[in-house]
């Protein structure tokens, strides 16, 4: 019997270049470095100053054709996070977005794009259909009717939901196999489960990516000036660990998993990386050929 994946869509397809870039030999010289569960399905996000960005604010440096190449070497689809809300007609002609859907449309395996807007996806569809879409998280689909409505919509291969929509245990098992399929769960989310200003944070980073005039989103989180921390996000309700993966989401009938952290540092995304996907006995093998030597001094 075929052994069931878990696919992780990993962050920082532009901002974390040259982790990936260090990582990915790892990754395909010493798979048994790696569960044998688990495989990438993605690395997704932005470059900066990219006007139909969402979700975060860009930092992403890496020329877009260094990240090409990269994915293409390891045959792994790459995920443009276009998931801006706020996008009228008039942006849809920005060139430098759209010279950068015309160069990942040619992938080594098919390359896809989150959106929000529908002004965008629409658009999309018809000018780039050779990717696959993703329903992003940013459209805050906390009521599980709409996201299964979401989930039917044929221009989606992949929806993302709230991550408050996790421990839905009951309605998640009672939705169709191809419902299933398509849903992509947001696993390391630190933002408060109660949280009633989501929404608004993703728009503000909308108006940025849009060089609107706008004040910093404050969160109203009581934790924020902490800033996030793996060890916190393990204890939010929300939080899916691999054990919750491997006992519980795969024997229901689920694969796919998003892990965020594109506007946080590449040592934490090494961590998740090797808290997900790396087995406990090579961590420190992975840490040594990544960056860790005799001769580094933290302090």
């Amino acid at each position: 019997m075929k052994q069931q994946k878990a696919y992780f869509h990993l962050p920082g397809l532009f901002e974390f270049y040259e982790l990936y870039k260090a990582f990915l030999p790892l990754w395909r010289e010493h798979r048994e470095y790696f569960y044998e569960w688990c495989e990438i399905g993605s690395v997704y996000g932005a470059p900066q100053d990219c006007m139909w960005g969402g979700g975060r604010v860009g930092f992403g440096d890496a020329a877009p054709e260094d990240v090409l190449a990269l994915m293409k070497e390891y045959g792994i689809s790459a995920r443009l996070t276009l998931s801006n809300s706020l996008l009228r007609e008039e942006h849809l002609s920005d060139r430098r977005c759209n010279r950068l859907c015309a160069m990942f449309e040619d992938g080594a395996v098919q390359n896809g794009i989150i959106v929000t807007s529908e002004v965008l996806l629409a658009y999309l569809r018809e000018h780039f259909p050779g990717y696959y879409f993703v329903s992003s998280t940013t459209k805050v689909l906390t009521d599980f009717a709409d996201f299964a409505k979401e989930l039917d919509r044929a221009e989606f291969r992949y929806v993302v939901p709230d991550f408050r929509l996790n421990r839905e245990f009951a309605k998640l098992e009672a939705l169709t196999a191809e419902q299933k399929e398509k849903v992509e769960f947001l696993c390391n989310e630190c933002c408060r489960f109660d949280c009633y200003d989501r929404k608004n944070c993703y728009e503000n980073v909308s108006r940025k990516s849009l060089g609107e005039d706008c004040p910093d989103h404050v969160c109203v989180s009581p934790d924020a000036a902490r800033g996030y921390r793996f060890s916190e996000a393990m204890k939010n309700p929300g939080f899916i660990g691999i054990r919750d993966i491997t006992d519980v989401y795969m024997p229901m009938g689920f694969s796919n998993f998003k892990i965020e952290g594109r506007s946080l540092g590449s040592a934490v995304i090494l961590e998740f990386l090797l808290y997900y996907m790396t087995k406990p006995e090579y961590q420190l093998a992975v840490r040594e050929e990544i960056y860790l030597d005799s001769s580094l001094d933290l302090f």
